[in-house]
């Protein structure tokens, strides 16, 4: 187990390597729609607790790892999570989300953050990743995860989640130098977060900037783009052989745009063909994703042929299976067992139905 030398499948996948089937993992497969978390989340009613505090952080990212065996285990954690440590606290609100009081608005704020440390302000981080390899072995691929600049500063900006940015759009448009600034201080420490949590024991980190769909082209190369590509470097220079996965929800009208950050994997939303998402982006970057969460809604005959339908589309090199945003809640536990079935099934299936 953890002394194997045996390099896992979504590993193996994510490096570009040819595998025997697409491996499978689910974004947001940790979570409410589990009942084994929700009776969690009841004896540990905040969720900073739940996310900062080893033990709980560990059981609660194992919890769908026991029950469907998925190809890959996701630090349970949260976005926000290193941005106390560059001096922004913030907490997370049950039915409301992260809330930043007071919000960053002003330059002044943000020539007074630091940078991060994360020895010091996140040590519960190599304690969950350090944890997780040792429970998971080989069995597994232990992924990380980091928020996206853009993404963490529109939280910081408004304040709290938004459905029209406006806060953080009228910085950019009207007071770019200041938004700029505070873009290259996250990068600077998101960047150094993501190289901790390898350094920790993550294998492969997404990294999730669920807002930059928001931006225009024009903009998501002004305001996303470059600082993605800080991230990136700063990752490959010290790290270079961990595959590094994008997602942006929405991202159908920037998907070329996406592989210029230099990341290793697209993660893919449901609003684009699978097909038409790999000749946009290119052979020499893997994707994940697509899958709509609410098949997981349908019988098994659908979410079987959807999956199919996927692997088929997405050819067999650098594809994970997945959805294309989180598993949604009340989806039944029963259906995620079956699409985490079938995908393990699918070379199978795929040469019965060829």
């Amino acid at each position: 187990m953890a002394g194997s030398t045996q390099v896992p499948l979504l590993l193996r996948a994510a490096r570009g390597e040819i595998v025997e089937r697409p491996p499978v993992w689910m974004m947001r497969q940790a979570g409410r729609y589990m009942k084994a978390y929700r009776d969690l989340r009841d004896k540990y009613p905040s969720f900073r607790d739940r996310s900062e505090k080893t033990d709980i952080a560990v059981e609660i990212s194992l919890q769908p790892f026991h029950a469907f065996a998925p190809d890959g285990v996701i630090l349970f954690s949260d976005i926000l999570t290193p941005l106390p440590g560059i001096g922004i606290n913030f907490n997370i609100i049950e039915s409301r989300g992260p809330i930043i009081d007071p919000p960053i608005r002003s330059l002044s704020q943000i020539e007074k953050l630091h940078p991060l440390e994360p020895l010091e302000s996140l040590p519960f981080i190599r304690e969950i990743l350090q944890t997780l390899c040792q429970e998971v072995g080989d069995r597994a691929t232990v992924l990380g995860f980091v928020g996206a600049p853009w993404t963490l500063a529109a939280y910081a900006i408004e304040g709290k989640s938004s459905k029209d940015y406006t806060v953080i759009k009228s910085m950019a448009f009207s007071e770019p130098a200041i938004l700029h600034k505070f873009l290259h201080k996250l990068a600077e420490a998101i960047g150094t977060y993501a190289c901790y949590q390898i350094e920790c024991g993550a294998q492969v980190v997404q990294m999730f900037d669920s807002w930059a769909g928001q931006l225009s082209p024009q903009d998501y190369e002004k305001f996303a783009l470059p600082y993605h590509q800080i991230v990136v470097e700063k990752v490959k220079a010290n790290h270079p052989h961990t595959p590094l996965i994008l997602y942006i929800n929405g991202s159908a009208g920037i998907l070329e745009r996406m592989p210029k950050s230099g990341i290793d994997i697209v993660s893919i939303d449901w609003t684009v063909d699978m097909a038409e998402a790999r000749t946009r982006i290119g052979s020499e970057v893997g994707v994940q994703g697509n899958i709509d969460p609410c098949v997981l809604f349908g019988s098994k005959d659908f979410i079987r042929e959807r999956i199919l339908e996927t692997i088929r589309k997405a050819g067999n090199k650098r594809h994970i299976l997945n959805l294309g945003h989180g598993v949604l809640q009340n989806t039944p536990e029963e259906n995620v067992a079956f699409f985490f079935e079938t995908a393990k099934q699918a070379d199978k299936l795929l040469a019965v139905t060829a």
